[in-house]
């Protein structure tokens, strides 16, 4: 038997203003439709993910920018910063933790689970860009996003 997150229900205020947000960062918008009155689902996909964000109006959530933490695996966390620089994210510095702490930069070993950076929606929800290099995906060439 394998169980598999497929989606992560977001909670938001603004559902324009998050769909413009996650496609800004490059995110795949599988779906925005209305399948109700009153009731509007989108979901979007990180580059690589299997597993996508839903949001909408007319659905059971909890309160706009709830949710602290959600972890974004990537691959190589250098290049993924970059990327989402680039794309107009604030995204705050790379860290590690070494033998005195939290330390400034990635890991200089690129363990997995070593290093991290952290960004929020407008919203507020917040992510945790967390690399773990044992998880590539060599054949997409990608930061894993």
């Amino acid at each position: 038997m394998t169980y598999r997150i497929e989606a992560i229900t977001l909670p938001v205020a603004d559902v324009d203003r998050a769909k413009a947000f996650y496609e800004q960062a490059g995110w795949h918008l599988d779906v925005d439709t209305e399948p109700t009155p009153g009731m509007r689902v989108v979901q979007l996909t990180p580059t690589g993910s299997d597993c996508s964000i839903t949001f909408g109006i007319g659905m059971d959530q909890s309160a706009p920018g709830s949710y602290r933490a959600t972890y974004l695996v990537v691959s190589d966390i250098v290049v993924a910063h970059r990327d989402l620089k680039e794309r107009g994210i604030p995204i705050s510095e790379i860290t590690h933790y070494g033998p005195e702490g939290q330390a400034p930069g990635p890991d200089p070993n690129h363990g997995d689970y070593g290093s991290y950076a952290s960004f929020a929606d407008p919203d507020g929800n917040t992510w945790l860009v967390q690399e773990v290099p044992s998880r590539a995906n060599t054949d997409q060439g990608e930061a894993g996003l």
